[in-house]
């Protein structure tokens, strides 16, 4: 029934892709959201919210929810700017640092499964799709 519906396809593969990763993220405590997040902030800090919410494609209040539950778990700190005097810089935390290499091998560890499962190129020309698609609707 929906066979050409982008909606109804992304959102069921979202759904799937959701478990994966909530599995591989589950042993650090951390959603799949927080995770992607912690290892922008881990590979990019200091960064601006401003600049965390473009790199992720999220609205900044979006991004500070999810900053939020980050500070609480220890993972970050906010500190003030001299970029920008309204907004703070985010820095991860020694405990985050500390995770890094464990959480990005978690994730790894599913992108390398579903290469196996979808095969290499067509996942990489899935993902590249559905970025253009991306970009296009913005």
């Amino acid at each position: 029934m929906f066979e050409q519906c982008l909606y109804f396809n992304t959102t069921s593969l979202a759904r799937q892709l959701e478990r994966e990763w909530t599995s591989a993220f589950k042993p650090f405590g951390l959603t799949p959201s927080q995770a992607f997040m912690l290892r922008v902030v881990l590979d990019k800090a200091p960064l601006l919210q401003s600049e965390l919410a473009l790199e992720m494609n999220i609205s900044r209040p979006t991004a500070t929810r999810g900053l939020d539950g980050l500070e609480r778990l220890g993972l970050i700190k906010r500190l003030a700017s001299e970029k920008d005097g309204r907004e703070q810089e985010i820095h991860p935390t020694k405990k985050a640092v500390e995770l890094k290499d464990a959480i990005n091998a978690a994730s790894g560890a599913v992108t390398k499964r579903l290469k196996k499962v979808l095969g290499n190129n067509n996942f990489e020309d899935v993902v590249g799709q559905l970025r253009c698609i991306s970009s296009a609707l913005k």
